[in-house]
């Protein structure tokens, strides 16, 4: 791998053309940091509107806005933190600027259609909020019929429909791009099962989105000309049927949840093992449960509707469907757990950031289970209890996930390393507020507490206060990190090209990447987990000797490419240094002689190299 670091740095880029984030670029790179920029942005749009909700649940009354600006209120905060925050970063933002990196590739397989996505989303982000001027949707992020139709004004409700439209053709256009790019851009020896587990998730995701995504947008379309044509598809007085937009609105948007957390999945599957410094435990388990959860998550959506008339029959397999959907997730979460148990753990703001995220998560999890019991969410539907379970698993899952995302791969983005004490006074404050703003909602629902009301009986007022409070704390709680990354990203110190020592390789070439991202094709000499194993010790002290050697002779280019053999990197005899003893070698890594238990090259979960494509030729099938 080392190579395409070396002639990378031949090239490095002098300066920073910071004029290029505002243009149509076809660079993966850029529109990457276009999507987590925008998509922040309107996060704190989003999280103003939470605010100013809290506010008004602080007391009893309506006496903060008015119930009608209220309702308006909670329903684009939803819509702007579902669709313009966590979706756009997580596999816009991230998908972009790490899936071609992590796969060796120049760019995605179509760069113009990539850059087109981008540009669909402010307009419909603007779109969005410009509707507060003609009287905002106020019907819910789900826009139920007949209540969407006949409640509040109907320009607002249009736009929100065509804001929606918009921002799920963006998700469609990315999920093309990123299905293409990995399939068929990998660099040569990298088989499926020798790719990041991040690619194993966007896979998963980007085929949720593109199997869900074009009901919903069915949904809305009819949606619309029941408000400005007068049809009746779902208005029941001309004899149309509310249900059926129920079924084909949660068709997506169950799945929606997985096409949030899913990306997250795996940025967590690459941030824990480069900070606990040990092979990611269960690889294939990982990587096949993303699989998997893609899979359940399009045969559960009608959880949603347990107390919309559901037959009992079919509610009984809708719960437990949903019930199974915890093996997968649980793989993981075990998976994670097993990795970093007897870790060499650094815990900076990536890993904090990342077992807060296991934490929650869990959580969410936990009071998943209970509302997929039919008796259960009969009791809590639409109560808080909703809300804080909702939260949880969004907030708590992929806003932790996303946030440990950005303080791993900051530096490389950048070249540029973030204030690791002000990360940990953000992971704090957010921690904190969080746990306070939605953990009390979990009695407050099961009390009975109704959602989406401004007014409520006064016995709740004390949780809501707690609640309210908490909000604002997870509101200051973002100062920090924008300081931190303001400040960093101008005056930081400047970062290496691997400062956590992982071994994907995004961190093979230089932080910022270059324009095309390697000027030679990368070599893949090692697994993306092979953390104080054999093969990664022995290659990466002698690319380090090689390196060092290299700068001697001041030879300013790696070995071509063409005259490149596996057997080169791999013990071969032409070997640019000698070898560590196998004795040396075996005593730092941290292999189990139990398979069992073993995180290692033992490990009976561990990812086999394919037998057709392996770099090393002692496990090709022919060999």
């Amino acid at each position: 791998m080392e190579p395409a670091d070396l002639a990378a740095r031949e090239h490095e880029e002098s300066g920073t053309n910071w004029r290029k984030f505002f243009g149509f670029s076809t660079d993966h790179k850029v529109i990457g940091i276009q999507y987590l920029v925008t998509s922040f942005f309107f996060y704190l749009i989003g999280g103003a509107l939470a605010s100013a909700v809290r506010t008004e649940l602080a007391t009893p009354d309506a006496d903060f806005v008015s119930p009608d600006l209220y309702n308006s209120l909670f329903t684009i905060h939803a819509t702007v933190m579902i669709f313009l925050w966590i979706v756009p970063a997580a596999t816009g933002g991230f998908g972009n600027y790490l899936i071609p990196l992590m796969i060796g590739a120049r760019d995605m397989a179509f760069p113009r259609l990539n850059a087109v996505a981008f540009w669909m989303i402010p307009p419909a982000g603007i779109l969005l909020m410009s509707s507060f001027f003609v009287g905002a949707a106020g019907s819910g992020w789900t826009s139920y019929p007949p209540l969407s139709i006949i409640n509040g004004s109907k320009a607002g409700e249009f736009i929100w429909i065509l804001s929606v439209l918009l921002l799920g053709t963006s998700s469609i256009l990315g999920a093309v791009n990123f299905f293409v790019t990995i399939l068929k851009m990998r660099i040569p020896g990298m088989g499926l099962n020798q790719m990041p587990l991040f690619c194993w998730a966007m896979l998963a995701a980007s085929a949720l989105i593109l199997i869900g995504t074009p009901v919903l947008a069915g949904a809305l379309i009819l949606l619309s000309f029941d408000l400005i044509a007068g049809t009746a598809f779902f208005n029941p007085t001309g004899g149309g049927d509310p249900v059926v937009y129920q079924h084909m609105f949660w068709f997506y948007s169950h799945p929606a949840v997985y096409i949030m957390i899913l990306p997250v999945f795996g940025m967590i599957s690459e941030i824990i093992p480069a900070h606990a410094r040990k092979p990611i435990f269960g690889y294939r388990a990982i990587a096949y449960s993303s699989l998997a959860i893609s899979f359940l998550g399009l045969i559960v959506w009608a959880h949603h509707m347990f107390t919309s008339g559901t037959p009992a029959w079919l509610r009984m397999f809708f719960m437990i469907a949903t019930m199974i959907i915890a093996v997968p997730t649980g793989i993981k979460v075990f998976s994670w757990l097993a990795t970093i148990w007897g870790g060499k753990l650094r815990l900076n703001s990536a890993m904090i950031f990342g077992m807060g995220f296991i934490s929650m998560f869990v959580v969410g999890g936990l009071s998943g289970i209970m509302v997929a019991s039919v008796p259960f969410d009969i009791h809590v539907h639409d109560t808080y209890f909703i809300v804080a379970h909702l939260h949880y698993v969004l907030f708590g899952g992929s806003v932790f996930g996303l946030y440990g995302a950005l303080y791993h791969w900051f530096p490389k983005m950048t070249g540029r390393m973030m204030n690791e004490t002000w990360g940990k006074v953000h992971f704090a404050l957010t921690f904190i507020g969080f746990n306070m703003c939605f953990l009390p909602m979990h009695k407050l629902g099961l009390e009975g507490m109704p959602r989406r009301v401004a007014m409520y009986d006064p016995k709740f007022t004390a949780l809501n206060v707690v609640c309210t409070v908490g909000s604002y704390i997870l509101a200051v709680s973002t100062i920090p990190f924008l300081v931190n990354a303001a400040w960093s990203w101008l005056r930081g110190p400047k970062a290496p090209d691997n400062p956590w020592q992982a071994l994907t390789l995004e961190w093979m070439t230089s932080s910022p990447p270059p324009v095309e991202n390697f000027y030679k094709d990368p070599v893949l000499a090692s697994g993306p987990y092979d953390y104080g194993m054999v093969n990664a010790l022995v290659i990466r002290q002698k690319m380090m000797k090689g390196k060092e050697a290299t700068t001697e002779r001041k030879t300013p280019s790696g070995i071509p490419l063409n005259q490149l053999k596996a057997s080169d990197l791999l013990g071969g005899s032409s070997s640019i240094v000698q070898s560590a003893s196998d004795a040396e070698v075996e005593a730092q890594t941290l292999q189990d002689e139990d398979p069992m238990l073993s995180g290692g090259p033992n490990s009976v979960l561990r990812a086999k190299p394919d037998p057709e494509e392996a770099v090393n030729p002692d496990d090709r099938q022919d060999s």
